[in-house]
């Protein structure tokens, strides 16, 4: 790319939305470097558009990714102001890797070692148990099924769709948990993932573990 060799720090690849997180960055989350508040679930069977082999692809595992600024496709972090980065001394594996210039380093690593829910949540008591049950309830390869069948399977679809929006409703209610956390807890709310698979998907694969959270940090969502 012209002899580069350095980030310019122009800001391209941060406006183009938050990377996706790596058992490598398990301690920036569970140390509350990154607040689950600031993460969202892309769950499997997810459609999403891969930048790297370009198209809309159903995801093979969940990916874990920093929430885009509010209205704005930019990661969470961006600074547009200063065009920086807020957690620059904490930036997760991707951003590391990630150089316009030469994306060898990141298509090596992009795919591997993905974090999990399980990861972060399988020893915390009664979470993982939630999240598997929601999962089973409302999984994404179940609700395209029933969103392409017939009219039976769309009021099959809407009963599912008012379970996940009655969970979300008593996770937060019972729990105390920030609302903003069920985004990652639970994925995108269902009615979402359906409109989501009626037009093109607007989530993005970046560009180019685990054990018991110490729930100061992680559960707060501070």
């Amino acid at each position: 790319m012209d002899g580069q060799t350095r980030c310019r720090r122009c800001g391209t690849c941060c406006r183009k939305g938050g990377p996706a997180l790596h058992r490598a960055d398990r301690s920036l989350v569970e140390g509350g470097a990154i607040p689950l508040k600031r993460l969202y679930t892309l769950r499997k069977g997810e459609l999403a558009w891969e930048n790297v082999r370009g198209g809309v692809v159903p995801l093979t595992e969940e990916i874990i990714k920093i929430k885009e600024a509010d209205g704005k496709t930019a990661c969470r972090f961006f600074d547009d102001a200063e065009r920086g980065c807020a957690i620059y001394e904490n930036r997760p594996l991707e951003c590391r890797a990630l150089k316009c210039w030469d994306t060898r380093e990141i298509e090596q690593i992009y795919r591997r070692d993905r974090l999990s829910r399980r990861d972060l949540l399988e020893t915390v008591p009664g979470l993982w148990d939630l999240v598997t049950s929601h999962e089973t309830e409302c999984g994404p390869d179940r609700v395209r099924a029933l969103n392409d069948r017939d009219a039976g399977d769309r009021r099959t679809l809407a009963r599912i769709t008012a379970y996940d929006r009655e969970m979300r409703r008593l996770v937060t209610e019972r729990s105390g948990l920030d609302p903003e956390v069920l985004d990652f807890l639970l994925g995108r709310p269902l009615s979402r993932v359906i409109a989501g698979e009626r037009s093109r998907p607007r989530f993005h694969v970046h560009d180019p573990g685990v054990g018991a959270l110490k729930k100061p940090a992680a559960l707060s969502g501070r």
